[in-house]
């Protein structure tokens, strides 16, 4: 039995028609919101702006997103209790790190399928957010969501473990580990054109981590990897698309779901 095949996924019920509206306007307001920032820069664009350009009302875009900074980071209450649920509960008998691994690189993959869902190519949607990023204005409110995202980690963690975060260092120690390494991966994803599929980079970069970030491994042998592919040329697939027939020698090659048994892999 596979470590990925031990996680508990939600039952996904069939969406109803109004569900189905409510996501489509969900990332209706998120697209809009991208371009014009892309566009504009962060701070030249307003919750009205998105709101007019995307045809909701201000209240609308508020039953989204909580903020105009929220657009960008994806913020999804009901998708962070799931996340915290998973460290907590999946995986047992297995190690803090490896479940943090498995759950966070699924997260990369939903991630790329959200931005995929977008329309256009996900890598773009994901190079728009880091340049908006560099917003003076939003590195605070980045900072105070990542801040969220690694005490919301250090706390399941802690459950996990049966200690008390206080007085432990180790789950916040690991928490703040992992948000570098996904938000690493996610730039450099980003900047390479998603020419190498999020969950694969994700999955080695954890495998890093583990292996205790050593100079030679396959982290950095999958980042050459992708400067020799370099960014796929106008009219191929778009990053993460299926693709028909077998892969071509040295392309990088889809990541396994097998996590077991691979901690000496890269040494």
């Amino acid at each position: 039995m596979t470590l990925a095949s031990e996680t508990s996924p939600l039952l996904v019920p069939h969406s109803s028609l109004r569900e189905r509206k409510k996501l489509a306007t969900r990332r209706g307001i998120r697209r809009v919101a991208l371009e014009l920032i892309a566009e504009r820069g962060f701070s030249h664009v307003t919750v009205e702006d998105i709101a007019a350009a995307a045809d909701v009302s201000p209240r609308t875009f508020f039953n989204y997103f909580p903020s105009k900074e929220a657009v960008l980071f994806g913020a999804d209450p009901g998708r962070a209790e799931e996340v915290r649920a998973q460290l907590v509960h999946d995986l047992p008998g297995h190690s803090a790190l490896e479940v943090l691994r498995v759950v966070l690189t699924d997260r990369a993959r939903r991630l790329a399928e959200e931005l995929a869902e977008l329309g256009g190519d996900p890598a773009r949607w994901a190079a728009q957010m880091k340049a908006a990023h560099a917003d003076p204005q939003l590195r605070a409110a980045q900072a105070s969501h990542m801040a969220w995202v690694e005490a919301s980690f250090a706390s399941a963690l802690a459950e996990r473990l049966g200690t008390d975060p206080d007085r432990d260092p180790y789950p916040m120690l690991l928490a703040s580990a992992a948000t570098a390494v996904l938000r690493a991966t996610m730039s450099f994803w980003a900047s390479a054109g998603g020419t190498v599929p999020l969950e694969q980079l994700a999955d080695a970069a954890f495998q890093a981590l583990a292996d205790g970030f050593p100079e030679n491994g396959a982290l950095r042998d999958l980042a050459s990897a992708t400067q020799r592919v370099g960014p796929p040329p106008a009219g191929a697939p778009q990053a993460g698309a299926p693709q028909a027939g077998a892969p071509q020698a040295g392309a990088p090659q889809a990541v396994p779901r097998n996590f077991e048994n691979r901690k000496d892999e890269n040494r």
